[in-house]
């Protein structure tokens, strides 16, 4: 799918929140006209029906996913240690900054048409692919010590995801706290032997 244009970005936005609101079963393609400003028909112009919002509404979440773990990433350099707590740092700043996107995966995926869950995953094979490497090359390296490095993966997405459900913007920690957390039991659930307390951007430091 094409990078959408202002108008469809637009009517993400409300479709966003309207399935966030009442779950795709119950979200209304009339209401998210009217939360964009816009008839029924113009609506329909853009998006011929409410899987087509569903679908360019997760595929929006999942460019602003990549942009933002690629941002963190695109200075990590070369060690695993220090990509590994890029890749998790983006993670928590993409499920703090982006709540909304967050819920939608986890509530409305599900809700995909064969072919459109088929597009979906396809886009997700990159995200999936960054920790993947990562993790591969610690153990490669023998940086990572784990035993269980798939389990590690999946451990790390699980927890890094759910920050969405419970992440207050006006609680105690802000998003580089939680960061800086969570990088700490990725690196200890990878590195279960050893103790990793090198702080983030003194790597080469003696």
């Amino acid at each position: 799918m094409r990078t959408p244009s202002p108008k469809q970005r637009v009517f993400i936005e409300a479709g966003r929140k309207e399935f966030v609101r009442n779950g795709y079963g119950a979200a209304s393609i009339r209401a998210i006209a009217q939360e964009a400003g816009v008839s029924l028909s113009a609506l329909y112009y853009h998006y011929k029906s409410k899987q087509d919002l569903l679908l360019a509404i997760l595929l929006d979440g999942v460019d602003a996913y990549d942009a933002v773990c690629d941002a963190e990433l695109a200075g990590a350099g070369d060690d695993p240690l220090e990509q590994l707590r890029a890749f998790v740092r983006g993670n928590v700043v993409f499920r703090t900054k982006f709540p909304e996107h967050g819920r939608m995966v986890a509530t409305e995926v599900r809700n995909l048409e064969p072919e459109g869950a088929r597009l979906y995953e396809q886009r997700r094979r990159v995200g999936k692919g960054r920790i993947r490497d990562i993790i591969e090359r610690g153990v490669e390296q023998g940086v990572f010590t784990t035993r269980h490095p798939d389990d590690c993966r999946r451990a790390i997405l699980a927890m890094t995801s759910a920050i969405a459900n419970w992440y207050d913007p006006d609680g105690p920690d802000g998003p580089d706290e939680i960061a800086d957390r969570y990088a700490q039991m990725a690196l200890a659930l990878l590195c279960p032997n050893e103790t990793i307390d090198r702080p983030r951007g003194t790597e080469g430091s003696s």
